[in-house]
């Protein structure tokens, strides 16, 4: 399809959608340029850049609740989208509309069709399909006039095409775990070096780390541009005891000594991402952050996907790493389960799909483990799902996600749990799929 040819949204989403058909990664340089020359949309909201591994959404959805509960207008840029391209941007937790969507849609297709990359030397520019959307959020959100900007990087950091806004008010780090190592390097110290990326002379960062090595890279980083460093671990969590389906916990703040704090999941690991985004939220407020403030935008924070229960019994994760899948099987060790559990396992090629199967298997947790290809040229196919699991008595295989999610759903007693994890992929299509099968 041609730019010249998109008159209605949905041209529009399809076009973004063939993008990376057609485009490369851009450099640094020149994504930097194409963002000065849109006017830098965005600089004028007080923005907190977040990168990292695992958690990036769910803290940048812990930040989105409290700033709203300090009554700013939040805008938030994330990715991946699970069903709607539209997630990626939002204010105030609503999407950006379609008619906006489409407005600035066409309104980048304008300036990019004017601006003259020859001049500085480039050949002709594309944004990718990660930049096209970042640029039409940030311009969405200079419109609106959004008070603050919750940013998520991508892939990685230092090259990542967010890293082209110069003047952050926080910066954030999740925990750094092998995850993308053709991209970022094969150690953490490498990866934790494109991530620390992000970090800019005198602007403070917070970041939580249970790897030593990566913790140094990025206290180095930080003093080598003199910014303040915030370093959280698993020692910065106490955990108190888990009601049903709530996490309760506390950490020390910087002006309240130990907050005690709720969170409705049964996600272990989202206690260290609100605390990171706590204390996030202590740079970007001082002390007009108040304890009952911090309290109501902690237990509001919903993010979709994440040890989410989207019907009584059944929870969606969308761990896709190692360490993600580590976080998931130590929540599920919690859950108060009095009956059988089951699990849905998809991958995509380019993960530690073969590891993350056997931690799955080796947990013990699972009475019935359920396999099926995602639609996606990435996902790993039927034949690999299989063998993954050998001829194991209690592994069911089927050909897509949304008859597995069925069968298990006929399968399930009363007192069983069932849960699917593995890709974001495999969770944003059974969410359609149940979207779809309430609306039928």
């Amino acid at each position: 399809m041609k730019l010249s040819e998109v008159k209605t949204y949905e041209a529009a989403v399809s076009y973004c959608m063939e993008i990376p058909r057609f485009t490369k990664k851009n450099s640094m340089e020149a994504t930097k340029a194409f963002y000065e020359y849109l006017g830098k949309p965005g600089s004028s909201a007080k923005i907190v850049h977040v990168a990292g591994t695992n958690g990036k959404g769910s803290v940048c959805a812990f930040l989105q609740s409290i700033c709203m509960e300090m009554g700013k207008k939040t805008a938030m840029f994330t990715s991946p989208h699970l069903y709607d391209i539209r997630e990626r941007m939002r204010i105030n937790g609503e999407w950006v509309s379609k008619e906006a969507f489409f407005e600035t849609f066409l309104q980048l297709k304008e300036r990019m069709e004017r601006f003259c990359p020859e001049e500085d030397g480039w050949e002709e520019y594309h944004p990718s399909f990660f930049e096209w959307l970042f640029f039409i959020s940030m311009l969405y959100f200079e419109k609106e006039k959004a008070d603050i900007i919750l940013l998520e990087t991508g892939l990685g950091g230092r090259l990542d095409a967010t890293n082209c806004i110069d003047n952050p008010a926080v910066c954030v780090i999740t925990k750094i775990a092998f995850d993308h190592m053709e991209y970022l390097g094969n150690t953490i110290e490498e990866i934790a070096k494109e991530k620390a990326g992000i970090i800019k002379p005198g602007i403070p960062v917070v970041s939580f780390q249970d790897k030593k090595e990566a913790a140094a890279v990025i206290e180095e980083k930080a003093k080598s541009v003199s910014s303040l460093c915030i370093l959280l671990s698993n020692d910065s969590v106490d955990l108190h005891y888990f009601p049903d389906k709530y996490i309760d916990f506390s950490y020390k703040s910087r002006y309240y000594d130990y907050v005690r704090l709720f969170v409705k999941t049964t996600a272990v690991y989202q206690a260290e991402n609100a605390i990171l985004a706590a204390t996030a939220a202590e740079e970007l407020f001082g002390s007009f952050l108040s304890e009952k403030i911090l309290q109501k935008g902690i237990a509001g924070m919903h993010w979709e996907g994440r040890m989410e229960e989207v019907l009584p019994g059944v929870f969606f994760d969308g761990a896709h790493n190692e360490d993600g899948i580590d976080a998931f099987i130590k929540s599920v060790r919690r859950d108060g389960c009095m009956g059988l559990r089951g699990i849905l396992f998809s991958a995509v090629s380019d993960k530690q799909y073969a590891k993350m199967a056997e931690m799955i298997t080796d947990s013990g947790l699972f009475d019935r483990i359920y396999t099926a290809p995602i639609d996606s040229d990435r996902g790993v196919c039927a034949v690999k799902l299989q063998q993954l699991f050998g001829k194991a008595e209690n592994v069911r295989h089927f050909d897509s996600p949304q008859e597995a999610l069925k069968q298990m759903l006929v399968d399930r007693g009363t007192k069983d749990y069932l849960y699917a994890a593995g890709s974001l992929y495999l969770i944003g299509q059974l969410k359609e799929w149940l979207k779809e099968s309430a609306n039928d």
